[in-house]
């Protein structure tokens, strides 16, 4: 389902309605001009009737012949846009200006004002209805005027609409400010990081939504820490009485004289030592999740790594591990013992699921670690679940399927990278752990 953003929508309505209102505004004062330009127009054409109309009786009055049409002619050309015509009772033309059409006059009927479909009239009478005044104007003229106006308010608008719509859309953008803050702060974090976000400078309507993130990290954190003290309290215990056990059976098999009680009790003290190891995995996947894993000051990681493969050493199997690192330092935040046991759950996953080749360990200058070892490839879907916990491959053997999940823990909270592939890179089989440290 395509997720909307609020930002847009809320852009989207208020620049709708802004749009709409200024049309709207521009429909309605060009609707309230027009009227009042008829009313301006109408005054004028009355006041041009009743001022020309006392110039006009006196001009017929002093004719000779009365009845003789008079058109007067204009000083200079120009554009008429108010034509008048005078008539006798009769409908007899007696004066009319120099544009005026006789056809467009109809008799009138009454003073005051009337309308055809193309001009609108005033009538005015003197004399007792003698001389009958006809003034007339285009309602093309009334048109133009109302267009230009519109075009007036229009064309202004058509500037201030878009800079209205960015200038809201940066508003709704700038307001917006910390809600992004807060989104960001949320999509960077690591999948262990549990520390509450800064909720200063939100919005009333964003801080809530920020107190009740942090109440749930709050109790995912409580959640958390009380797994991480049951894991170590529980592997901790185990580790006296389990000792203990492990050196009964030791006594057993060496005082007894039955071959099938021995063998009973070496059984047992195998069975012991796996879950010594267990034991001991789950402190060191309590300490990954729950201790320090970086620290402020860097520290060369090669003295680290030497000391861990001169442990293997001496439990008799250095020899099976090919080691090269940079000549010169290599310094990382990385915990120094966070980076020991990363170390260690490698190359003892290595020793353990490879074949009789020797482990690859190789650190270089840029912080990047890589164990690899012989064997059989792995399964690509095998392969993705393989940081997961207690997850072992196919036919692995003993193992707790901790070591992986152990170090997939360190790398993410030291902000490392790891990546697993099988086959190794440029090998045609065995499997290779590349971990990329801050440096």
């Amino acid at each position: 389902m395509t997720q909307r953003s609020l930002q847009a929508q809320l852009a989207l309505v208020l620049g709708t309605g802004v749009t709409v209102l200024w049309l709207g505004t521009a429909w309605v004062t060009s609707r309230i001009l027009h009227w009042e330009l008829d009313e301006v127009f109408d005054s004028a054409l009355e006041e041009t009737a009743q001022r020309l109309l006392p110039l006009a009786v006196t001009d017929i009055l002093g004719r000779e012949d009365p009845s003789v049409t008079q058109r007067i002619a204009a000083l200079r050309d120009h554009e008429e846009f108010y034509t008048y015509l005078v008539r006798d009772p009769g409908g007899r033309v007696l004066m009319a200006s120099h544009q005026a059409d006789p056809t467009a006059f109809p008799l009138c009927a009454a003073p005051g004002f009337a309308q055809t479909d193309t001009h609108r009239l005033y009538c005015e009478t003197a004399l007792q209805g003698t001389v009958i005044m006809t003034v007339a104007e285009p309602l093309s003229h009334r048109a133009g005027i109302a267009r230009e106006v519109a075009m007036a308010l229009g064309l202004p608008i058509l500037v201030v609409i878009p800079l209205a719509l960015l200038g809201l859309i940066a508003v709704v953008r700038h307001s917006f400010r910390q809600v992004r803050r807060l989104r960001e702060a949320l999509g960077t974090r690591g999948a262990r990081d549990l520390s509450p976000i800064d909720g200063s400078g939100l919005p009333a309507e964003i801080a809530p939504l920020a107190a009740a993130v942090n109440q749930l990290f709050d109790r995912l954190r409580e959640a958390f820490e009380a797994e991480r003290s049951f894991a170590v309290h529980a592997a901790h215990e185990l580790r006296t009485p389990v000792a203990g056990a492990t050196a009964q059976a030791q006594r057993i098999r060496i005082e007894t004289s039955d071959p099938k009680a021995a063998r009973r009790a070496a059984e047992i003290e195998v069975t012991l030592k796996r879950l010594t190891r267990l034991s001991e995995k789950l402190l060191q996947l309590a300490r990954a999740e729950g201790g320090r894993v970086t620290t402020q000051v860097g520290a060369d990681l090669r003295p680290i790594l030497r000391l861990v493969v001169t442990d293997f050493a001496r439990a008799g199997t250095g020899n099976r591990i090919a080691l090269e690192m940079a000549e010169g330092s290599v310094f990382s935040r990385i915990d120094p013992d966070a980076f020991a046991i990363l170390c260690r759950n490698l190359i003892e996953n290595g020793l353990r699921h490879g074949d009789e080749a020797p482990v690859e360990v190789g650190l270089d200058a840029a912080g990047q670690l890589s164990v690899g070892n012989g064997g059989a490839v792995v399964a690509p879907d095998v392969l993705r679940r393989l940081t997961l916990r207690f997850e072992r491959a196919p036919g692995a053997g003993e193992g707790s399927g901790l070591g992986l999940a152990i170090v997939r823990t360190i790398v993410d909270r030291s902000g490392g990278t790891l990546t697993l592939a099988s086959p190794r890179s440029g090998q045609r089989d065995g499997f290779e752990v590349t971990v990329r440290l801050p440096v």
